[in-house]
């Protein structure tokens, strides 16, 4: 197992700053708690998530967002790239979109932390403004940073309430510069990209994400080749068409189930052909089935 190094990590100023993150502090934690994800809202394409798991959380899975997460208490241990990673309290995780990976308790105390999802395509338009509008890859994906977990963690105190545009688009600029500092300068450079049509395929996606779509259809809306279209896609939005559309219809779904649909219904409205169908791409991308889903997210509730 590989654990990344901690040098500057100081335990005593963590604590503070984690305890904060909840009110009751530190002994909060020791309370032996029932596995539970909560999720608050979304704004503007952005998730956050407190999660405890004891034992293996998720199977291995993808998506096509950032998650940027934060270990309040236990060791989170994850495979990642080939390697086995292990993040410890007050350390930050950075995983790149479409990459996969997993995710657990690594001691019998469990597991507690927070993450944020960021669409990558909010990364790369802010940071284009540099002239680098190619997305920022950290090839370490566990980090001991005290300005960068001071930001992650102000965006993480209070997940129950709204950001706001003000506060959301300051937390985006403070996490690219964060991202961009860390990011591997091998794969840095700028990138020529239709910044309008990328973003109206996007868009064309997003809104008919239950209908059945065609390359031809994006091609004749950017006015481009599909391998064109392809990659500077992916430049942006961190994945292909193809995978942000499945994407935007599991996040139906999501909103679906949540409301009590059931998982046909919820199939059906999202674009899926069945539930099986629905449950594939669900396990496949949140490393979970959408039952059990549901279920930790009703933990939390309780």
């Amino acid at each position: 197992m590989t654990f990344n190094s901690t040098r500057g990590f100081h335990p005593e100023r963590e604590e503070q700053d984690l305890a904060e993150l909840k009110p009751g502090g530190l002994e909060r934690l020791c309370v032996v708690e029932a596995d539970r994800i909560h999720v608050a809202p979304p704004e503007h394409g952005i998730e956050r998530i407190e999660a405890r798991f004891h034992g293996n959380g998720f199977a291995p899975h993808r998506h096509d967002t950032y998650a940027i997460g934060l270990t309040i208490s236990g060791v989170q241990t994850f495979s990642y790239r080939g390697e086995k990673r292990a993040s410890l309290p007050g350390q930050v995780i950075v995983i790149h979109p479409d990459e996969l990976h997993d995710g657990g308790a690594g001691t019998e105390r469990g597991l507690r932390y927070r993450m944020i999802y960021i669409p990558p395509e909010l990364i790369s338009e802010t940071l284009a403004v540099s002239g680098n509008a190619r997305l920022p890859f950290i090839s370490s994906p566990v980090l001991s940073d005290a300005g960068f977990r001071k930001d992650l963690a102000d965006a993480l105190s209070d997940i129950d309430c709204e950001m706001g545009d003000f506060r959301r688009d300051c937390l985006v600029t403070d996490l690219a510069a964060c991202l961009a500092r860390h990011a591997d300068a091998r794969k840095a450079g700028a990138a020529s990209l239709n910044w309008p049509s990328l973003k109206a395929c996007a868009d064309y996606l997003r809104e008919g994400c239950a209908e059945q779509i065609s390359m031809e259809e994006l091609e004749d809306l950017a006015q481009m080749d599909r391998f064109s279209l392809s990659r500077q896609f992916r430049d942006v939005f961190g994945t292909s068409p193809h995978r942000y559309l499945v994407m935007r219809r599991l996040e139906r779904a999501k909103t679906e189930l949540h409301q009590g649909a059931s998982l046909a219904d919820a199939a059906f409205a999202s674009g899926f052909s069945d539930q099986s169908h629905l449950t594939r791409h669900f396990k496949r991308t949140f490393g979970m089935t959408p039952g059990h889903w549901r279920r930790l997210c009703a933990a939390s509730m309780a």
